[in-house]
């Protein structure tokens, strides 16, 4: 097994692959926290639903790098999302299903109606569920994950403890002088960036377990926001990183394979709770 591991990191593809996979872990889980404090957990899921009807858009248009297209469409819907949440007539989690289910009909519609390959469903399943395309890479790809990463990694560090005021009391953080609809938008935004980054690793139906799944497992061992945080990163990191390498080896598919190792991780955290608590 070691072998055969050695040999596929001897290809660039690969290589280009576990780099983006862990940087995309190493975004989700850092937000993954708040998300799911401030339940606000499926707006990754409603995201992901918007990112596929641009795809399929940009499809249809012929666009070459869709990422282009894909990314503002995005983060325009993830500042309307917010707005329309604020809405006292459309509730946050209204809203995101309105926006998530629509993108995701009208993107099917699209790609039905002008169906621009010979195999539609596989297309279709490629894009909710992911597949290989963590494995075929482009360099350009990859620096543009790269780029992007290093965007979402310094706005999270820089605006730390506004984030973590607006996280757990947003009308104490409003009293004390922080415009926490601006950081909220920030938020929406950088979620809207690690949405559009992770479509290529585990597909758009499967995001919103990168963002949940690292954050519940680290609030089962720890309890203090910076820990958490840092408990939930190196968690995802480590799931994707023995998710992609089983993926190779097993020949499953990536983000399924990925999904499962959080599963896994998840349920340990669980253990080690309880014979915590236990004690």
């Amino acid at each position: 097994m070691i072998e055969k591991l050695i040999f596929y990191m001897g290809y660039p593809f690969v290589r280009y692959a576990l780099i983006v996979g862990v940087l995309i872990a190493l975004c989700s889980s850092l937000l993954g926290v708040t998300l799911v404090l401030k339940r606000f957990s499926f707006i990754g899921d409603g995201l992901s639903h918007v990112a596929f009807g641009a795809m399929a858009v940009a499809s249809v248009l012929n666009i070459t790098n869709n990422m282009l297209f894909i990314l503002p469409v995005t983060v325009v819907c993830a500042i309307l999302l917010l707005r329309t949440g604020q809405n006292t007539k459309i509730k946050g989690d209204a809203a995101i299903a309105m926006i998530s289910v629509g993108a995701l009909a009208i993107g099917y519609l699209l790609m039905n109606v002008f169906a621009t390959g010979p195999n539609l469903s596989g297309d279709v399943c490629t894009t909710l569920f992911g597949s290989t395309s963590i494995l075929t890479l482009k360099i350009e790809q990859v620096w543009l994950c790269v780029v992007l990463s290093v965007v979402v990694v310094v706005l999270f560090i820089v605006f730390y403890h506004k984030i973590f005021c607006v996280t757990f009391d947003e009308t104490f953080a409003k009293a004390t002088g922080i415009r926490a609809d601006r950081y909220n938008l920030l938020i929406a935004v950088i979620t809207a960036l690690i949405i559009v980054l992770a479509m290529n690793l585990v597909g758009s139906l499967l995001i919103s377990a990168l963002v949940i799944f690292p954050a519940l497992s680290a609030m089962r061992i720890f309890k203090t926001f910076f820990s958490v945080t840092v408990c939930s990163v190196v968690l995802s990191v480590c799931c994707a990183i023995s998710g992609m390498l089983l993926s190779i080896l097993a020949g499953t598919p990536v983000g399924s394979t990925i999904v499962a190792a959080d599963i896994v991780a998840f349920l340990i955290c669980c253990m080690i709770e309880k014979i915590a608590g236990g004690k």
